[in-house]
Protein backbone atom coordinates (compact mmCIF):
# COMPACT_ATOMS: atom_id res chain seq x y z
CA UNK A 1 0.00 0.00 0.00
CA UNK A 2 1.65 3.35 -0.91
CA UNK A 3 2.17 6.13 1.46
CA UNK A 4 0.25 9.66 1.44
CA UNK A 5 2.91 12.53 0.61
CA UNK A 6 2.91 14.66 4.32
CA UNK A 7 5.64 16.96 2.97
CA UNK A 8 5.63 19.37 0.17
CA UNK A 9 8.46 19.89 -2.07
CA UNK A 10 10.85 23.03 -0.88
CA UNK A 11 10.69 25.87 -3.44
CA UNK A 12 13.49 25.54 -5.96
CA UNK A 13 15.84 28.77 -5.57
CA UNK A 14 18.61 29.94 -8.35
CA UNK A 15 21.69 28.69 -7.85
CA UNK A 16 23.72 31.42 -9.06
CA UNK A 17 22.29 33.63 -6.64
CA UNK A 18 21.93 33.55 -2.97
CA UNK A 19 19.09 35.07 -1.07
CA UNK A 20 19.46 38.75 -0.70
CA UNK A 21 20.14 40.06 2.90
CA UNK A 22 18.61 42.98 4.14
CA UNK A 23 20.97 46.12 3.31
CA UNK A 24 23.42 44.23 0.73
CA UNK A 25 23.36 43.79 -2.93
CA UNK A 26 23.12 40.29 -4.03
CA UNK A 27 25.97 40.69 -6.02
CA UNK A 28 28.77 42.52 -6.50
CA UNK A 29 29.36 45.03 -9.11
CA UNK A 30 31.32 43.05 -11.21
CA UNK A 31 30.40 40.10 -10.80
CA UNK A 32 29.53 39.02 -14.22
CA UNK A 33 29.55 35.10 -13.89
CA UNK A 34 26.95 35.28 -11.70
CA UNK A 35 24.48 35.63 -14.95
CA UNK A 36 26.71 35.60 -18.08
CA UNK A 37 23.16 36.34 -20.25
CA UNK A 38 23.08 39.70 -18.02
CA UNK A 39 26.25 40.51 -18.53
CA UNK A 40 26.39 39.92 -22.09
CA UNK A 41 23.04 42.22 -22.95
CA UNK A 42 24.45 44.82 -20.65
CA UNK A 43 28.29 44.92 -22.64
CA UNK A 44 26.49 45.02 -26.53
CA UNK A 45 22.55 46.44 -26.00
CA UNK A 46 22.52 48.05 -22.80
CA UNK A 47 19.90 50.06 -24.23
CA UNK A 48 17.94 47.23 -24.09
CA UNK A 49 18.56 46.00 -20.65
CA UNK A 50 18.11 48.97 -19.34
CA UNK A 51 14.62 49.04 -20.77
CA UNK A 52 14.07 45.62 -18.67
CA UNK A 53 15.32 46.78 -15.55
CA UNK A 54 12.93 50.09 -15.87
CA UNK A 55 10.16 47.62 -16.42
CA UNK A 56 11.27 44.87 -13.78
CA UNK A 57 11.26 48.13 -11.54
CA UNK A 58 7.50 48.62 -11.99
CA UNK A 59 8.55 51.78 -14.58
CA UNK A 60 7.50 52.59 -18.44
CA UNK A 61 10.34 50.47 -20.98
CA UNK A 62 10.61 53.97 -22.51
CA UNK A 63 11.99 55.56 -19.38
CA UNK A 64 15.40 55.20 -19.69
CA UNK A 65 15.44 57.26 -22.63
CA UNK A 66 15.39 59.93 -20.37
CA UNK A 67 18.75 61.33 -18.33
CA UNK A 68 19.12 60.08 -15.52
CA UNK A 69 16.48 57.57 -15.01
CA UNK A 70 18.23 54.70 -14.35
CA UNK A 71 20.34 56.97 -11.88
CA UNK A 72 17.12 57.15 -10.19
CA UNK A 73 16.51 53.69 -10.25
CA UNK A 74 19.63 52.41 -8.65
CA UNK A 75 18.73 55.13 -5.47
CA UNK A 76 15.61 53.77 -5.49
CA UNK A 77 16.49 49.84 -5.13
CA UNK A 78 18.98 50.58 -3.26
CA UNK A 79 16.76 52.76 -0.68
CA UNK A 80 13.99 50.26 -0.93
CA UNK A 81 16.33 47.15 0.06
CA UNK A 82 18.30 49.41 2.66
CA UNK A 83 21.50 49.32 1.53
CA UNK A 84 23.78 51.94 2.72
CA UNK A 85 25.07 54.31 0.04
CA UNK A 86 23.93 57.67 -1.06
CA UNK A 87 23.45 59.66 -4.50
CA UNK A 88 27.11 60.61 -4.83
CA UNK A 89 27.83 56.96 -4.46
CA UNK A 90 25.26 55.82 -7.11
CA UNK A 91 26.19 58.85 -9.69
CA UNK A 92 29.91 58.02 -9.19
CA UNK A 93 29.66 53.70 -10.27
CA UNK A 94 26.52 54.73 -12.66
CA UNK A 95 29.24 57.39 -14.50
CA UNK A 96 32.37 55.17 -14.04
CA UNK A 97 31.31 51.43 -14.25
CA UNK A 98 27.57 52.17 -16.35
CA UNK A 99 27.25 48.48 -17.57
CA UNK A 100 28.60 46.63 -14.76
CA UNK A 101 26.22 49.06 -12.74
CA UNK A 102 23.45 47.97 -15.26
CA UNK A 103 23.95 44.57 -15.10
CA UNK A 104 24.22 44.61 -11.27
CA UNK A 105 20.65 45.98 -11.33
CA UNK A 106 19.54 43.60 -13.59
CA UNK A 107 20.45 40.67 -11.20
CA UNK A 108 19.45 42.36 -8.04
CA UNK A 109 15.73 42.85 -9.68
CA UNK A 110 16.01 39.23 -11.01
CA UNK A 111 16.86 38.01 -7.44
CA UNK A 112 14.14 40.04 -6.16
CA UNK A 113 11.29 38.42 -8.09
CA UNK A 114 12.82 34.77 -8.45
CA UNK A 115 12.83 33.85 -4.55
Amino acid sequence: MAHPVTVQPAPMIPTAFSIPRPGTWSTELCDCCSDVGICVCGTFIPCILACKVAQDYGECCCLPCLPGTILAIRTGLRERRKIPGNVCGDWLIMTCCSCCALCQLARELKVQYSV
